[in-house]
């Protein structure tokens, strides 16, 4: 196509000439790591066919159960779809699990009892979860139910504290917690390899602990899965990279069979855990958006990569920057002021197919310390596999960007996002000559 057609279409929706010669420059410089982004998207698009094939995946399973969901094929066979994927024994792949934070909470009250002690050896959760250990008091957390916790901060160069989590290690320890994405945080996310390093210096200390990794966000982004490194349970959310953007709700948890049952039995009851559970008629968008994942996860990822490069060459902090190997989908770009922040949500909300009309505003948003502002004109309300924008109105001011459906969507937002802070003078427009 006609570059100067295709530069039309952009100015339309609102890219000005300057942003959009910015962002083809930098464009044309990421052509081999979009590549390699590509491979790795095949391979993992392969594993996925591999698992629905080995399984039997057939147009039966596509069925609406309802009531108690007794024999359900496609919610059972979805499940050893996820296992066998994931590297696991067993999988639970719910409707009925709501979000992330759901999903997480679900593993971790279903593994551990009175007395235990829960580890975090990567610092600080994420927000939601401070309510649910009890960091933040709430009820019905871990703490209300006799659950200690003990966490070890990351070094200064964000390496492990390995002789702080020995000293952390106890006869109480039941359950070691490892959050793969960074959060509301600045630090760097961890790799399957580096989890595993820290899973294996973990279990020759205490080699019945179990070992759970957050894996949202993370999920086709590498090769590899942390249940391949060792851990025992990986937890996510369907609407963040393995629902691609069709599963309208959902979470999972996927590792040793017995801590699958356990989750299964708190989800629905003692006795019955995972032989109930209808599917309600969603169970094609999970296997359709399961299948679609790589791609979309590909997409977003090449959207993370452009936004690091965009910003860091205009001098912003970001994290990762713009050449470093990735192991989620999300990219942190400071933004040093609430203005800032600001108008780069607003820039991600222009850029929506749904609710571009609409002005994100800072709120008190549920389970979080401090305001929060959030972009996103979303299919499904909250997928963060979707192009969106939030962070926390506090400094240093951080947003932390993720997803796009398609990097084509991905670009125009990041692209927007810029447009908006060019437009309110909060980037150095000489930097984009």
């Amino acid at each position: 196509m006609n570059e100067q057609i295709l530069e039309k279409q952009y100015e339309s929706l609102g890219i000005s000439k300057e942003v959009y010669a910015f962002g083809k420059k930098i464009e044309d410089s990421l052509k081999e790591r979009f590549a390699a982004i590509d491979a790795t998207v095949e391979y993992n698009q392969m594993k996925v066919i591999r698992a629905m094939q080995k399984n039997k995946v057939s147009a039966e399973c596509f069925n609406i159960s309802t009531g108690y969901g007794y024999s359900d094929l496609g919610r059972d066979t979805l499940e050893q779809v996820y296992a066998d994927c994931f590297h696991g024994e067993d999988a639970l792949v719910r409707p009925q699990i709501t979000c992330g934070t759901h999903a997480l909470a679900l593993a971790l009250m279903s593994n551990l009892r009175p007395g235990d002690e829960l580890l975090s050896p990567v610092g600080k959760p994420y927000d939601t979860l401070e309510e649910v250990i009890g960091i933040r008091p709430s009820k019905g957390s871990l703490a209300e139910y006799g659950v200690t916790y003990k966490q070890v901060d990351l070094l200064a160069d964000g390496g492990f504290d390995y002789e702080g989590i020995r000293a952390a290690l106890n006869e109480k320890t039941k359950l070691v917690t490892i959050q793969r994405s960074k959060g509301y945080q600045t630090r760097p996310t961890l790799s399957v390899t580096r989890i595993g390093e820290l899973i294996s210096f973990i279990k020759g200390i205490k080699p019945d602990v179990i070992c759970m990794v957050d894996n949202c966000y993370g999920e086709f982004v590498e090769e590899k899965e942390p249940l391949e490194a060792g851990a025992d349970m990986i937890v996510g959310s369907l609407i963040k990279n393995p629902g691609g953007g069709l599963a309208p709700i959902g979470g999972y948890i996927v590792g040793k069979k017995e801590c699958v049952e356990n989750a299964a039995y708190r989800l629905t009851s003692p006795g019955l855990g995972k032989e109930v559970g209808a599917s309600l008629g969603v169970i094609q968008s999970f296997y359709q958006g399961f299948f679609q994942a790589p791609t979309v996860v590909g997409g977003a990822l090449k959207g993370a990569i452009f936004a690091a490069n965009i910003y860091e060459r205009l001098g912003f902090p970001v994290i990762p920057n713009g050449t470093e190997s990735r192991h989620d989908i999300i990219q942190a770009v400071t933004l040093n002021s609430p203005e800032g922040l600001i108008a780069f949500c607003e820039g991600i909300q222009a850029a929506a197919p749904v609710d571009s009309y609409v002005t994100p505003e800072p709120w008190d948003m549920p389970g979080y310390d401090s305001k929060v502002i959030m972009a996103a004109g979303a299919f499904v309300q909250g997928s963060s596999i979707e192009l969106s924008a939030d962070g926390p109105l506090k400094p240093p001011y951080a947003v932390y960007f993720q997803g796009g459906l398609t990097w084509y969507h991905a670009k125009l937002g990041i692209l927007m996002s810029l447009q908006k802070l060019y437009e309110q003078n909060l980037v150095n427009k000489d930097l984009l000559c």
